[in-house]
């Protein structure tokens, strides 16, 4: 049985986007801000709020129960500065927060006090996609 840790994140987080496009909206802010501080321009890609998505059910599923601090960390990069050194700068928690929330709606994420945790819809969501990572290579 094949599940999201026996294959490539980034063939499973690929065809998850294109999956959550029919099921969840993208806010209206997202075409104007950044996703965090360290960053210089407005995400270019157009499905960008789908791919962060994804990729955050593929870390819960990963990791939860997690929640909007850690992710945080996970996404955010260094930040490069005139004379000092590089410093990690945590990305924005409007995004993250946000993508958690449409992943609650569709059941896929449950809040708990702990953390974001996975529910067996999201589990089975991802475990199907898995499948078929699998079965195309």
């Amino acid at each position: 049985m094949t599940n999201a840790f026996d294959v490539k994140g980034s063939a499973l987080v690929r065809l998850a986007a294109e999956r959550l496009k029919g099921l969840m909206a993208k806010p209206s802010y997202i075409d104007y801000v950044k996703s965090g501080a360290n960053r210089e321009r407005t995400p270019s890609s157009p499905d960008f709020w789908y791919v962060r998505s994804a990729s955050i059910l593929r870390q819960v599923y990963m990791n939860g129960p997690i929640g909007v601090e850690r992710l945080r960390t996970r996404y955010g990069s260094r930040k490069e500065h005139v004379v000092h050194r590089r410093h990690h700068v945590k990305a924005g928690g409007s995004i993250i927060r946000d993508a958690c929330q449409s992943l609650e709606k569709l059941e896929f994420v449950k809040n708990t006090k702990e953390g974001r945790v996975i529910t067996p819809k999201g589990r089975s969501f991802l475990d199907k996609l898995s499948r078929e990572v699998e079965a195309s290579k």
